[in-house]
């Protein structure tokens, strides 16, 4: 082969992009599209965002002091209901709240539910944006989430991440273990509590409430359905009386041939973690490993509808409670009590 052909193509060689540089634009594409779509998410959300500041009264042995806190909301209607954490302004003595045009409004507490750290405060403004609730039933582990909300004093702030797990259980501030949380590795600080967690389709799938201090990537959301559900009582009641029952529950799907061995008219159930002693669920013969199916012969599919179920009217009520017991069903008898959130 002729000198000057073989220089032309070692040349030809040197100048052809190596083989991974060709999906370089193609990388570029999706991260552009990823980009967009958080871009397009906040866009929709931060106009709701709020900044929360709070003075409370502590008694010490000093004598009664003043102290301020911070933390994030949303606003959830037209009208100025604005959704939080109850940990946020529990006890609060002032509450104002920063829209992010730079307007500052004194707030009502609306109601307050320890139990769910849920609370619900309104402004009296006009032309205020609102968010969308989307239907949490409908997660999946992996899912981009987006949390925007006002850590350290950093007002706007925003972070992303995917869903890292779905039904964890926490404790609420009052000892009341919250079910259906969503964990998920956007980072939250200190401040982003009370903020929303958003899907892509900007619409919030959970309300930001807790983070693990020593981990990394370790934080905690409460379910919108949850909130859409506690927040309505609030606005409607300013409280919630509710009855339990005592057991720590996890969304789980039932096995196929046991649906259609029993009919079960839901594929999912509620799986009993944990359970209470002395607890109503004790009492009526609920183990750990427990399915529960059924509710005063209405089906139940998740924490969710369980919750639903488990309200004043229940209160010292015999009821009906279908259960799995491995392969077997059983019914049981049980008589809800109130539960008493603690201060």
């Amino acid at each position: 082969m002729p000198l000057k052909l073989l220089l032309d193509e070692a040349n030809a060689e040197k100048a052809a992009p190596p083989a991974d540089a060709t999906a370089h634009p193609k990388d570029s594409v999706l991260l552009d599209e990823y980009s967009r779509t958080v871009v397009a998410a906040v866009d929709r959300v931060a106009p709701a965002v709020v900044n929360i500041d709070i003075k409370q009264q502590l008694n010490s042995r000093r004598g009664p002091r003043e102290v301020g806190g911070s933390g994030s909301g949303f606003i959830i209607a037209p009208d100025g209901f604005i959704l939080t954490n109850s940990h946020v302004v529990h006890g609060a003595k002032a509450i104002v709240v920063n829209l992010p045009d730079g307007r500052e409004y004194a707030a009502q507490l609306i109601g307050d539910d320890p139990d769910t750290d849920l609370a619900v405060i309104r402004i009296d403004a006009p032309h205020l944006a609102h968010v969308r609730l989307a239907d949490s039933e409908n997660l999946r582990v992996g899912q981009i989430v987006i949390a925007i909300g006002n850590p350290l004093g950093f007002q706007a702030s925003v972070t992303a991440g995917v869903i890292s797990a779905l039904g964890r259980s926490m404790h609420a501030q009052s000892g009341r273990l919250i079910d259906n949380i969503i964990q998920t590795d956007a980072a939250l600080n200190p401040g982003n509590s009370g903020g929303p967690l958003v899907n892509s389709a900007g619409e919030v799938i959970g309300v930001n409430t807790a983070m693990i201090r020593p981990a990394q990537g370790i934080c905690f959301a409460i379910a919108s359905n949850t909130a859409r559900f506690v927040a309505g009582w609030l606005i409607k009641d300013g409280k919630i009386r509710r009855s339990y029952i005592g057991v720590a529950g996890q969304n789980v799907p039932i096995h196929r041939r046991i649906v259609r061995f029993y009919n079960l008219p839901c594929e999912t159930a509620v799986l009993v973690a944990s359970l209470e002693s002395e607890s109503p669920a004790a009492k009526a013969g609920v183990r750990e490993g427990d399915l529960i199916v059924a509710f005063n012969g209405e089906p139940i599919g998740s924490i969710h509808e369980l919750h639903k179920r488990l309200m004043a009217e229940q209160i010292g009520v015999e009821s009906n409670m279908l259960i799995i017991r491995h392969t077997e069903k059983l019914e049981l008898s049980i008589v809800p009590q109130e539960s008493r959130p603690r201060e």
